[in-house]
């Protein structure tokens, strides 16, 4: 118990600081304004396709410029940051991350994950650590159902997103991210990265297949939309993915440069159709790949690429929340470009958040290269700022907290699972 009295303490200290950084100047992107609806207290009838209005409420008041400015630069920047750890327990270089650099977020992979038990106290772990910090941390972890999984094996698994798009049956992909959600939150995790609104249109794309809804791009839509919303009624921050579509490529990222020639005429008729949709539904974080579309940026990957994440994502398309890069030490970048300069590049074209997710080194490189970055006056100090003013505007919608979480019941969370699967309506 006594532990735990710093971190309650620091919860009201939480609460006045967002109320402090969320009390005055605005994002500048014009576009949808975020669903002022509060999360709805209980699932939809599986009878019926839910109404996607069942995100967090978000705050009615902008982010002061005042509360962001007074963060040192260091502090600004890392919360620019979600940065992969190694081992399952907290380590020295996981304690510097979140001490001295200051990330905003931690991402966790399989190896970061034995059983429930150890989760629970890694979790615990780094959130008491992120105690000198003045925001809580995200915590995430790419749990989409199907093969890509994070969550310990105790939990039973959630069938694949082509699975659950051949149902026909939307509610089902909205009960199952309510589910994800619920479970994520048992394991004190915050952030998903998912759904997947890739359109798989090529049979021979490696990386994508059966995590996608379908071929279709209004299966994709609808199915995407209710799974967003499902997690966003658990205030799970949903981040879909991977804009502007991974679902044509025949390269796999993790490894090369996928090189993909569409026009932003068949993007429009095909790619960005699930994308638009969810930016309607109140999406609030938006995940870029790692691929080239030389007849959009001959120049560019997506996740460096001004014409893309500016122009298409921001302006054309309206979209106001989160954009963050897919993982920077994928192979798609680190065989191509140094990786500093590929980081200053993103955040120049228009990301918020930097993923590293592996190689405490790697992480500490993208921190260096911005902050030389910003003193060299290369990257504007207003742009760093207007990427921390996302950031919090988030965190705070979403009313993030770092407090302890206990070991969850697993055969009630496995109950759960069974149940949503084996609804009649749901088959």
């Amino acid at each position: 118990m006594k532990r735990d009295i710093p971190l309650l303490i620091r919860s009201a200290v939480f609460a006045t600081a967002f109320s402090l950084l969320l009390t005055g100047c605005s994002s500048s992107h014009s576009g949808v304004s975020p669903s002022s609806s509060a999360p709805a207290a209980t699932p939809p009838s599986v009878d019926a396709t839910p109404t996607p209005t069942s995100s967090p409420s978000p705050t009615s008041t902008p982010v002061a410029t005042s509360g962001v400015t007074a963060m040192t630069l260091e502090e600004k920047l890392g919360q620019m940051i979600i940065a992969g750890i190694d081992e399952y327990s907290m380590n020295a270089h996981a304690r510097e991350l979140i001490e001295a650099y200051h990330v905003g977020g931690i991402i966790l992979y399989k190896p970061n994950v034995k059983n429930t038990t150890q989760l629970v106290d890694l979790v615990n772990e780094l959130k008491q650590t992120n105690a000198v910090n003045k925001l809580p941390l995200w915590l995430g972890v790419d749990e989409e159902g199907g093969r890509v999984t994070r969550l310990p094996d105790e939990i039973m698994k959630t069938p694949t997103s082509k699975d659950i798009g051949k149902t026909g049956r939307p509610v089902l992909a909205y009960n199952i991210g309510q589910l994800l959600g619920k479970e994520l939150n048992a394991y004190g995790l915050n952030m998903d990265f998912a759904p997947d609104l890739d359109v798989n249109s090529n049979p021979n794309n490696p990386v994508i297949g059966d995590r996608s809804f379908g071929s279709n791009a209004s299966i994709v839509s609808s199915f995407g939309v209710q799974m967003m919303n499902g997690l966003q009624n658990q205030k799970v921050v949903p981040v879909v993915k991977h804009f502007p579509g991974h679902g044509d490529t025949s390269i796999d990222s993790h490894v090369g440069l996928p090189i993909v020639q569409n026009d932003l005429a068949r993007l429009h008729k095909l790619e960005l159709v699930p994308f638009a949709e969810a930016f309607k539904h109140q999406a609030d974080a938006v995940m870029v790949a790692h691929i080239l579309l030389p007849k959009v940026d001959a120049q560019n990957p997506a996740s460096m690429s001004k014409k893309i994440m500016t122009d298409l994502l921001r302006k054309e398309m309206g979209f106001e929340g989160l954009i963050m890069t897919d993982d920077m030490t994928m192979g798609a970048i680190i065989t191509n470009y140094d990786l500093g300069e590929a980081a200053v590049k993103s955040v120049l074209a228009g990301s918020n958040i930097i993923m590293v997710g592996h190689d405490y080194e790697k992480v500490v490189t993208v921190i260096d290269a911005l902050r030389k970055a910003v003193q060299s006056g290369r990257i504007p100090m207003e742009t760093i700022n207007q990427c921390v003013r996302q950031v919090t505007k988030v965190k705070q919608k979403y009313q993030l907290t770092d407090r302890p979480i206990k070991i969850p019941d697993t055969k009630k969370l496995n109950a759960e699972v069974q149940s949503v699967l084996g609804t009649k309506a749901n088959k």
